[in-house]
């Protein structure tokens, strides 16, 4: 028999044990679940949510599935997730259906595993050794959880997998968390998610809610809602119950008194069985789901509240130990639970659960406070003297809530701690927040001889050990609340993170205390935390941590902040104060022999030193920390080298190899699951594409890092990106939207000049191309009042020269004239502050050049000559095209140059065309039309162009207008200067802005200008 067949065969032996033996309605949901199965074996993923109440029959219904699942071939994992007490085991329902897949697919489970069974065996511990626990970071759960998807991929890549995952209700948190990844991230293979949960549980603050609402919002998931059944459902599953037609009476009676709820109809037959009439019961549920447990023997009826009080699942030498009774004594009390059918046996054969949880939850609450602590201590003291009783995954968890609830803070706080660390090694830190906070509470409780004995497992990142030996200083309460800070932040809690490092810093501004390394690391947390939420940029908190440690000898905690200090300088003022704080943290780090921090300063210094303009030292820096990091495994940080590096190009103008560089790391990324990596490096690689004129994929790589992208900054550098793509194709709604979208992600507390400047440089682009020169004004002016720090020059390049053109284009409107020799002081001041390290800002400087001069009228054909030439040798496209179109431009004007003129318009124009730059393309169409010059290369120069022939198709008498347009004046006062009426002005206005293809009267103006319209001839 094959391992499909045994798999569902135990499937049907033990998990089938309904009452009734007939499947009653539901014809729809099956049909909805068989559907999904046949379109998951064509290879298309499928995920469904089964929700209702509590017995209303979610479990017969997957049952139903299951067996029709099983009869067409499928591999079928089933996992529930497990209430202990009030508990939940971390990733319990994954681990269960990873463990019943490498029984039936043992050889295939470890192909699919091959090369990262230490990462998956934090969900599956059978499949190796995690190895020692290594500081964690924000990638190492999103790494565990695309690792756990390709998994899934690659065993359902030639066979059809179902995957079952039940009572979400109960989900811990990093199930919950690890669910959703799956459900948006699950692409390809032959697989059928199903999840199903206890509706009337989901009350408005329930964990479950809004991970609902968000997968409710995914079009790829189907919500099958089960409802009550029938008066004839009932009549139906009654008659199947007891085989034979019920009475009338029964049927009325039994429907009006369960409601419609299956498993309540079951309760109810089987009190009437029992002897009990119907009317005589009492209207407590609790009560009518003990009748049946009421009738067993006194040892039935306590094996059945031992395993009420054990969890979802009791296994069967752990449940011997609790019970104390002979070994007979015990088979026979299980017996008659079994065949009552109150227990059933686990599919592995190794403990028991209760048919339904509704029983359970009822033989739970009839116990006696004394009588749940006594069990609970049992439970305890049988996993102390014989830890093989459980899982090793399990253990921990499960002796610390077994302790937890039999009140014994002395045993159940060193418990606590213990399954904190085991939850953190397994990247379940919310599981282990939530731990560390109970031994803050159990804290004051436990004796201070305990306390004492306590030692330090576990430091979080580079706080340090007290100064001490930790094996032989006990561990403190702020060691505990650094632990819980840090869990906080990677389980994404940040505000709960704040929380307790402010609880910290009070504790150590006391009289009592003082610890200048915790409060300096306290700080540190401080400041990211500030960062991360956007309340500030953390600039003060940082401050404080290097006034803390100034003077101490060097340490990691020293070299951290240092690190800290570091980089918040590169990201906004990398100048000679961030150059030495990351100088000093390499220093430190390596005095304390702290290579993950010293990698990291390096990589921090390797940036500062590019962006200072000790180029290939820093490069060469950047590089030997990417080496290092592959050959010691640290990929999170070897992901950061790529994005670093990636990013030194771009600012060097060598955006080739900067695409290289973050190919490079997003293949690294895939491979190692860093997925809060990825949308960096997509967001690099994207700017990188738009610099080379490959519009098309960088907006394709735009939209998918704003669906897919980990972390918050990501997504707005993906609608930064869309928002400049949309600009230089001229789709201004699109581009104000998207701008919107980017200054909501960044907001304005914590202003960076990497996220302002572009955003700036955008503002001023729409305003420009709408005519607002004023606004193009304030934009600017804002922009440049913090400076253009060493390595912002990128950034404030294509800002000041969008500003210079949008002056240059003004030029001669009256309503630009106010303010004008202003900006244009501004913009010198700007560029004077602006470096130009390499060739392609050295092109952008002299643009900038010649566009000031074109605002000024005194524009020069050998200047312009020099732009091009600049820009030849160099990947960029689009300014290349813009340059020879002002070329063109100013021969034309100069007179005796057509030819010259022409191949430059028809160089630009196929430029234009093939990037999808309408404004380009529209303006150098338009300059071709009026100076009659053809843009089809095969065509013969057509004669100079008429006086008076614009391109457009203006009558003499719109030209008029149009002069006066551009000179401010409204309609009454066109019509009393040419001697018309107002409503025949607003005509030809009307007219002129149809046949000129623009908006309003500022960009008729603002063409006018630029296209010489208003000019004799060209």
């Amino acid at each position: 028999m094959s391992d499909r067949t045994d798999g569902c065969a135990m499937l049907g032996a033990v998990e089938t044990r309904s009452v009734s033996p007939v499947f009653v309605g539901r014809a729809g949901e099956l049909t909805a679940l068989t559907e999904a199965l046949s379109r998951a074996t064509a290879g298309e993923p499928q995920a469904l949510l089964v929700g209702g109440e509590a017995g209303v029959g979610k479990t017969r219904l997957i049952e139903e599935f299951l067996d029709a699942a099983c009869d067409r071939g499928a591999v079928v994992a089933l996992g529930g997730c497990v209430e202990l007490g009030a508990d939940g085991l971390p990733f319990a329902p994954f681990a269960t259906a990873l463990r019943s897949l490498r029984r039936k697919l043992p050889d295939e489970l470890t192909a699919a595993a091959d090369g990262q069974e230490g990462e998956l065996a934090r969900l599956l511990p059978e499949l190796g050794d995690p190895g020692s626990h290594e500081p964690s970071d924000e990638d190492a759960t999103a790494r565990l959880f695309e690792l756990t998807v390709r998994l899934l991929e690659r065993l359902a890549a030639d066979r059809t997998v179902v995957l079952v995952l039940e009572d979400l209700h109960w989900a811990d948190t990093s199930t919950r968390h690890l669910l959703t990844y799956l459900l948006r991230t699950l692409r390809r293979g032959r697989i059928v998610v199903v999840a199903s949960y206890r509706a009337d549980d989901i009350h408005r603050r329930h964990p479950l809610r809004p991970l609902l609402a968000e997968l409710d919002r995914l079009r790829t998931i189907r919500r099958i809602e089960l409802s009550r059944f029938t008066r004839t459902e009932v009549h139906r599953q009654l008659t199947g119950i007891l085989a034979a037609e019920p009475d009338p009476g029964l049927v009325e009676e039994v429907f009006e008194r369960s409601d419609g709820n299956a498993f309540f109809v079951e309760e109810l037959v089987v009190s009437h069985e029992a002897g009990c009439a119907l009317g005589t019961l009492s209207d407590s549920l609790r009560d009518l789901l003990l009748v049946r447990v009421e009738t067993l023997t006194e040892d039935a009826q306590r094996v059945a509240r031992i395993v009420a009080e054990g969890g979802s699942t009791v296994e069967y030498g752990l449940l011997a130990a609790v019970a104390r009774l002979g070994e007979d004594e015990l088979i026979e009390a299980l017996r008659a639970c079994v065949g009552a059918n109150i227990l059933l046996t686990v599919p592995d054969g190794d403990g028991y659960r209760f048919r339904h949880s509704l029983v359970r939850e009822a033989v739970s609450d009839d116990l006696l406070p004394g009588e749940r602590s006594r069990l609970n201590r049992r439970y305890a003291e049988a996993l102390e003297a014989d830890p093989s009783l459980v899982r090793p995954d399990e253990r921990a968890t499960r002796l610390a809530t077994y302790w937890y609830h039999a009140h014994d803070p002395a045993q159940a706080l060193p418990a606590v701690l213990r399954a904190s660390v085991a939850t953190r090694k397994r990247h379940a830190y919310a599981e282990q927040l939530r731990l560390l906070e109970r031994a803050m509470e159990l804290w004051d409780e436990a004796p201070a001889e305990v306390r004492r004995g306590l030692r330090p497992m576990d430091y979080a990142e580079a706080y340090p050990p007290c100064g001490c030996d930790p094996e032989t200083t006990p561990l403190s309460y702020l060691d505990l609340l650094a632990e819980a800070a840090v869990a906080a932040r990677l389980s994404g809690e940040h505000e709960r993170a704040l929380k307790i490092g402010r609880m910290a810093l009070r504790l150590l501004d006391g009289e009592d205390v003082h610890d200048p390394l915790r409060a300096a690391w306290f700080w540190s947390e401080k400041a990211r935390l500030q960062s991360n939420l956007g309340r500030g940029d953390g600039s003060e908190e940082i401050a404080r941590a290097q006034e803390l440690v100034k003077g101490l000898p060097p340490s990691a905690v020293h070299a951290t902040v240092l690190v800290g200090a570091a980089g918040w300088g590169m990201l906004r003022n990398p100048g000679p104060e961030a150059l030495a704080a990351a100088e000093r943290a390499v220093e430190y780090a390596r005095h304390v022999k702290a290579e993950s921090i010293e990698l990291n300063a390096r990589l921090t210094l390797g940036t500062i030193m590019t962006a200072a303009g000790d180029v290939e030292s820093g490069l060469a820096e950047m590089h030997e920390v990417r080496e290092r990091t592959m050959a010691l495994g640290q990929f999170s940080e070897a992901s950061r080298a790529h994005i670093n590096i990636s990013s030194a190009l771009e600012a060097l103008g060598r955006s080739r190899e900067a695409v290289e560089v973050a190919d490079a790391g997003i293949r690294l990324t895939r491979s190692y699951g860093l997925v809060g990596s990825i949308g960096w490096i997509e967001a690099n690689r994207a700017e990188s594409l738009i610099s080379l004129g490959r519009w098309d994929e960088a907006r394709e790589a735009a939209e998918r890092l704003q669906h897919s992208a980990n972390s918050i900054k990501p997504r707005g550098s993906a609608s930064l990106r869309l928002a400049q793509l949309a600009v230089v194709r001229g789709d201004l709604d699109a581009a104000g939207r998207h701008l919107a979208d980017a200054r909501a992600v960044y907001g304005s507390r914590d202003p960076i000049p990497q996220y302002t400047l572009p955003m700036a440089q955008v503002a001023i682009a729409v305003a420009a191309a709408e005519g607002r020169v004023q606004e193009v004004r304030a934009q600017l002016a804002t922009a440049a009042e913090g400076g253009f720090p060493p390595g912002t020059h990128r950034y404030g390049w294509p800002l000041v020269l969008t500003a210079a053109a949008a002056e240059a284009d003004s030029r001669g409107l009256p309503a630009a004239d106010e303010g004008r020799p202003e900006s244009l002081a501004l913009i010198r001041r700007c560029v004077r502050e602006l470096a130009a390290p390499a060739p392609v800002w050295a092109a952008h400087s002299l643009q900038v050049s010649q566009e000031l001069a074109r605002a000024e009228g005194r524009e020069s054909v050998t200047r312009w000559a020099e732009v091009v030439a600049a820009y030849e040798p160099l990947d960029r496209p689009a300014q290349l095209a813009r340059a020879r179109h002002r070329l063109a431009d100013a021969l034309l004007v100069e007179g005796g140059h057509r030819e010259e003129a022409t191949a430059l318009l028809r160089e630009a124009h196929a430029t234009a065309v093939g990037l999808g730059d309408r404004p380009l393309r529209e303006d150098l169409e338009l300059l071709a039309a009026r100076a009659r010059l053809s843009l089809a290369p095969e065509k013969q120069l057509p004669a100079p162009a008429e006086p008076g022939d614009d391109g457009f198709g203006l009558t003499p008498r719109e030209q008029d207008v149009l002069r006066l347009v551009a000179a401010g004046r409204t309609n009454r006062q066109i019509a009393e200067e040419l001697f018309i009426s107002p409503k025949t002005a607003s005509v030809h206005v009307s007219n002129i802005l149809a046949k000129l293809g623009v908006a309003g009267r500022g960009e008729a103006a603002a063409l006018a200008h630029r296209l010489h319209l208003l000019d004799t001839a060209l």
